[in-house]
């Protein structure tokens, strides 16, 4: 059995950086508000005719649980992976924050009846979250955000991909079917990873590159 004191713990501390969960959530709050603002709709036909479905909020309520998983997951597997997924959610994150403040939607939400586990849990999401923030979704963009790094990862095996691809698919339903949010607000989410991941991989590529360059030159 590891004991305690032979753990090198200084390896595990870029796990630090998982700090900067606490702080986004504040920004998250402080742009929750309609103060002073116009609130919008994108709702759809097709949005309307999806149904709610109160079971869907067990997978939207462990959400944020689930993305620290899988970034421990991926620390442990290749920390390459962990920074850049780290830096995506941070960056997608304060984009999201930058919309909201001056786009704000909102999803209507329809009255929660019964005394059962499901309907009180339901009943907490929707008092614990004001009904804004929709677009772009941050369960949909963080959710992808994993399920795409482990498409790409270079430990990808059948299992790691379907759990994580089942389970983040799982959680961007979930925000349709208790209501969050609408079809329009996932898409985003996905697109904007998708945008944030492209202007990642290129920042890498020029820092690898500039790098190299400074090898060649000091070795010349």
């Amino acid at each position: 059995m590891v004991k305690l004191k032979e753990i090198d713990w200084k390896k595990y501390s870029p796990l630090l950086l998982m700090l900067v969960f606490p702080v986004l959530g504040w920004m998250y709050a402080m742009t929750n508000n309609i103060e002073n603002q116009e609130v919008y709709s994108l709702l759809t036909s097709v949005d309307e005719a999806i149904p709610f479905i109160k079971y869907f909020a067990l997978p939207y309520s462990i959400w944020i649980f689930y993305i620290y998983v899988c970034l421990f997951y991926f620390f442990k597997k290749d920390i390459n992976v962990y920074y850049r997924s780290l830096m995506t959610y941070v960056v997608c994150a304060l984009l999201c924050y930058l919309i909201y403040s001056v786009f704000q939607t909102t999803v209507a939400r329809p009255p929660v009846v019964g005394d059962d586990p499901f309907s009180f849990l339901m009943r907490y999401i929707y008092n614990r979250d004001q009904p804004f923030n929709c677009f772009p979704s941050i369960h949909c963009f963080s959710s992808y955000m994993v399920m795409r790094a482990i498409w790409t990862s270079s430990f990808r095996n059948k299992w790691n991909v379907s759990l994580i691809t089942g389970m983040s698919s799982l959680i961007i339903l979930s925000t349709l079917f208790v209501k969050q949010h609408v079809i329009v607000d996932a898409l985003a989410g996905i697109l904007l990873v998708e945008v944030v991941t492209a202007v990642i991989i290129v920042f890498e590529r020029k820092l690898r590159v500039s790098r190299e360059r400074q090898k060649s030159t000091f070795g010349a």
